[in-house]
């Protein structure tokens, strides 16, 4: 049995056997009985690696006995290994090389909280999003076949992930293809089923086994002659299944469906595996672990424990902390909930991330958690509007990309009542470019019938979030992660005019157009330079006739957005100005054509120029040029 722990290590723990491994090679000249000694250093390890850094946590705490004998089976970097979602592989780092690097992890020029391709050979998909592994893998398996190599893909599923419709699509053509491949299902929450102990791991050994496997071809060939005998031979054989093992759906869909077995036990995981690398076809392994697994408090507490931030003296507290924009959401939507009985939220498996907790709990009816579904959640959204409900879909800007499709087709076509809150819009510091919400603005500007509002603070935070749920047709209101400048929220429910902005500074020769909360930074950077700052609010409809003015009484435009520059805020001013034949010179500061790397989010900003002293300097780089 594994070692339970009931603290993270402050100081590195004594692992030698984890030490002497710099490769998977290593790995696999140990011998099957270290390897529950193996597991037990890199658990410990692995606790003390992420509370110096701060990361996901449980995840990783569960696969780290299928990562042993992943690795120990399976000769990689030569055979294809993928994860999904990404936060399982902190354990495959470790045993991949990167052990030493863990001490940067998510950190400046450190390595990714997430597979990727450019960090190892051993990343052989980068991922970020979840439920792409089952189609990336079998189009490395497809690319094997196609090339003649005798190489293995396998690709580990988190329960989670396999509640998107990807994921089913991708079964579904593997089955149809025949492609030698093995999608082993991490079942962390016991989604699919209890059924793991003596008997069912026993079967699992059984059934993966060559003998029963050439038994299963031989009797398919002689009854295969007799129709009646074969399939009543099939049936027999799926009903056994069926009262074992929860796998007829996927052996419905071409699979050879093993499990449910112990994730925890590796001497049964290598077995398996070990009979499962040898059969052909595509193979469906189904383990049981438990998240957070060897470290009490994770094992308890499995929500809370999926990420944690790095251990260090917590600053003193003078009592008032700022709320985060995901707690002005929150309290917004129960707020409106209580006056508006026709409001429904809906989220993709982000109940904690975007703060639909007291939603959940206060309006139990009203709350629907489609888990990691996003186009299922726009669309159902869709569906609720047609029938008189006014739907709030919260969602991040990174995972509203999944849905596109369905927020042109389902929502925007049709003119529908549903309000997107856009949660982690902008940069987002540790988890990376995969995260980052560089883009709704562009994507979204394009789409007709689009009201789209970027708030300055926490209280247009609310009062748009208003303004958005009382507009007849689809709307957005984007704010990023964290605090904001701390300004007071007035409870009231109180919308803004449309397409509206404000003035909130006065000054000279340059004004500067603001979309959204960087509106702090743009006032600091106007005051060295006696600019104009206009609060614009309103990306889509924008306010012309503030445009207008600002244009006749000013040399230089300057927008600003924490949006990618391409297609952003700043486009639409560029294209009403040239639309309108108005001669003024224009400076567009937001994200540059690139992907910006993990580092605290303040470090991100400045990178990009867009901190008050970025922004002065490019104002001031641009005057100088022209003078």
């Amino acid at each position: 049995m594994p070692s339970t722990f009931h603290d993270i290590p402050l100081e590195r723990p004594c692992t030698p056997l984890l030490d002497s491994l710099d490769s998977t090679a290593q790995l696999r000249e140990l011998d099957v009985a270290q390897l529950p000694e193996l597991a037990d250093e890199l658990r410990l390890f692995l606790l003390w690696s992420v509370g110096q850094t701060g990361g996901h946590f449980g995840a990783g705490l569960g696969v780290v006995e299928l990562t042993i004998a992943l690795h120990y089976i399976y000769d990689t970097p030569e055979d294809r290994l993928l994860w999904d979602v990404g936060h399982q592989a902190y354990p495959h780092k470790i045993l991949t090389g990167r052990r030493e690097q863990m001490a940067t992890l998510r950190q400046k020029d450190g390595i990714s909280a997430f597979p990727r391709r450019s960090e190892s050979p051993y990343d052989t998909f980068g991922v970020g999003h979840s439920s792409t592994s089952i189609s990336a893998g079998l189009g490395m398996a497809i690319a094997a076949q196609l090339q003649g190599l005798d190489r293995r893909t396998v690709a580990v599923i988190g329960d989670g992930a396999m509640t998107a419709g990807m994921a089913f699509e991708a079964l579904n053509h593997a089955g149809e293809v025949d492609a030698d491949m093995l999608v082993v299902l991490n079942d962390n929450d016991m989604s699919i089923s209890h059924n793991v102990g003596g008997l069912s791991n026993y079967l699992a050994k059984i059934l993966s086994s060559r003998t029963y496997a050439h038994m299963r071809e031989g009797s398919k060939k002689v009854l295969s002659k007799i129709p009646p005998a074969w399939e009543l031979a099939r049936k027999t054989e799926e009903t056994a299944k069926a009262m074992l093992a929860p796998g007829v759906l996927f052996e419905e869909l071409g699979w050879n469906y093993i499990g449910p077995i112990d994730g925890h036990d590796l001497p049964t995981l290598v077995t398996t595996l070990r009979n499962m690398r040898q059969l052909k076809g595509p193979q469906f392994l189904h383990v049981v672990t438990k998240k957070g697994k060897g470290f009490s408090p994770a094992e308890a507490d499995p929500i809370g424990y999926h990420a944690i931030t790095k251990l260090e003296p917590k600053p003193a507290s003078n009592g008032q902390s700022k709320p985060r924009y995901s707690n002005i959401f929150g309290q917004w939507l129960c707020d409106m909930a209580e006056a508006d009985a026709r409001l429904v939220g809906i989220t993709p498996a982000m109940k904690e991330g975007s703060d639909l907790i007291a939603f959940s709990e206060r309006f139990p009816q009203r709350y629907f958690d489609v888990a990691i579904a996003e186009q299922h959640a726009v669309t159902l959204a869709a569906g609720m509007a047609c029938e008189g409900a006014k739907p709030v879909v919260a969602i991040y800007s990174t995972f509203l990309q999944r849905a596109y499709d369905q927020l042109i087709h389902d929502v925007a076509v049709q003119d529908l009542d549903v309000l997107f809150a856009i949660d982690r819009a902008g940069l987002v510091g540790e988890d990376g470019p995969t995260h980052a919400g560089s883009f709704d603005i562009s994507y979204l500007r394009c789409i007709p019938n689009m009201l789209i509002m970027a708030p300055a603070d926490e209280n247009e935070t609310r009062q748009m979030l208003t303004t958005g749920f009382l507009h007849h047709g689809p709307a957005a209101v984007r704010y990023p992660r964290g605090t904001g400048p701390g300004v007071p929220v007035d409870p009231a429910l109180q919308a803004l005019p449309i397409g509206k902005g404000v003035l909130t500074r006065q000054g000279q020769r340059v004004a500067i157009l603001n979309f959204g909360t960087l509106h702090a930074n743009a006032l600091l950077a106007a005051e060295a330079l006696d600019a104009t700052v206009a609060n614009m609010r309103f990306v889509k409809p924008l306010d012309t006739e503030l445009l207008q003015q600002l244009a006749d009484g000013h040399e230089l435009l300057v927008t600003l957005e924490e949006n990618a520059i391409m297609g952003g805020a700043g486009s639409a001013v560029n294209e009403w100005l040239l639309d309108q034949g108005i001669q003024v010179q224009v400076l567009n500061l937001g994200l540059p054509d690139l992907y910006i790397e993990h580092d605290k989010p303040a470090s991100m900003l400045a990178e990009c120029g867009l901190d008050a002293s970025g922004i002065e300097r490019s104002i001031r780089d641009r005057l100088s040029a022209e003078d």
